[in-house]
């Protein structure tokens, strides 16, 4: 499976981006998909993730009530919405492909990634 993510970007704080990710085929519908970031210093962190149906989402609590993440498989494409950003929240957001039907926090439990996306918060 690839992956392909889009949609980072420069914004101000309390504003709003669109990321999403397209898989390269099907497989991925029958599979949990997630989002993490990786901030410069910093180790890579969950960010969201979302059951193969889109049944359960779950999300860090750093980005609870402010992310929202989406799928939709007649596309094989995931999205995540990020509003009232923060400073904090300037990463490189990677997509994801599960092993499992439901999602995980660790990182381990993917084993496809897309090559990231820059999104930058200035204050």
């Amino acid at each position: 499976v690839q992956l392909q993510a889009s949609g980072g970007g420069l914004v101000q704080a309390g504003g709003s981006l669109r990321l999403s990710c397209a898989a390269s085929r099907r497989t991925a519908s029958n599979n949990a998909m997630g989002w993490f970031r990786q901030a410069p210093g910093k180790e890579r962190e969950f960010v969201a993730g979302i059951s193969w149906n889109g049944g359960r989402t779950d999300y860090a609590d750093s980005v609870k009530g402010r992310f929202t993440i989406s799928r939709d498989n007649a596309k094989n494409t995931v999205s995540l919405q990020l509003s009232s950003l923060k400073p904090e929240d300037t990463a490189l957001y990677y997509c994801a492909v599960a092993y499992r039907s439901w999602a995980s926090a660790d990182s381990s439990q993917y084993p496809y990634w897309g090559q990231g996306t820059q999104v930058t918060v200035s204050s």
